[in-house]
């Protein structure tokens, strides 16, 4: 497992959020996306998590409503990785994957794309 603390895993998730197109980016509303260490279950299985309502789902939807949320953990994704290029990667593609649960986009067809 890479080591590297949660600061410097921060600072490398701001950095790919920052490489994402506008396009992707600007239709965010209502979202945060934040890092954990593990999943609650504790596994090392899960990368990232979209925990919200997908855009697609949504009804009237206004003031009021709690921020959806974006999660990466951490623990797993440098679990998973063998240097710090595959964890620029791996949290490129976490990211646009959960995003893409944002607009709606289910699993099968992000793996379609090559983002699953």
């Amino acid at each position: 497992m890479l080591d590297l603390s949660p600061d410097d895993f921060d600072a490398l998730v701001t950095e790919q959020l920052d490489a994402l197109s506008d396009e992707m980016v600007d239709g965010l509303e209502n979202v945060v996306i934040v890092t954990e260490a593990r999943p609650e279950d504790g596994s090392l299985d899960t990368l990232g998590i979209y925990d919200g309502v997908a855009l697609t789902e949504r009804g009237t939807y206004g003031f009021g409503e709690m921020p959806d949320r974006i999660v990466l953990y951490r623990e797993p994704l440098l679990n998973a990785c063998a240097d710090v290029d595959e964890l620029r990667h791996e949290i490129h593609v976490t990211l646009v994957h959960e995003i893409g649960h944002y607009y709606g986009i289910d699993d099968e067809r992000l793996h379609e794309l090559g983002w699953a």
